[in-house]
């Protein structure tokens, strides 16, 4: 595995949720890739090796996405949603990564 150039601590903190949308479930029975928020600097090597670690799968490319966050009104107040980093994992062929905590 990739985690031997990463500090182990930081790998951990990588990844920051799951996303589990209608998109993200279409996306991941489609093309066998899981999609994860992620932090606002994490490369994709960083992403790749965090989620080998994490997951203990073998990871065939990572996608990254920037979303702007939405302006939005409150009333008088003008409020701003954060911007989302979005990594859409690959996994390789054979392999499957289980986010629904079922005991399989």
């Amino acid at each position: 595995m990739s985690t031997l150039k990463f500090d182990e601590g930081r790998l951990m903190q990588v990844l920051v949720a799951p996303i589990v949308s209608e998109k993200a479930t279409m996306v991941a029975e489609k093309s066998n890739a899981v999609t994860f928020k992620v932090l606002q600097n994490a490369t994709k090597p960083e992403i790749k090796a965090a989620v080998e670690l994490m997951f203990k799968v073998e990871v065939k490319g990572v996608s990254v996405v920037n979303t702007k966050g939405k302006t939005k009104r409150f009333g008088k107040t003008v409020g701003r949603r954060d911007n989302v980093r979005k990594a859409y994992v690959t996994l390789q062929q054979g392999q499957e990564l289980n986010l629904s905590g079922e005991a399989a």
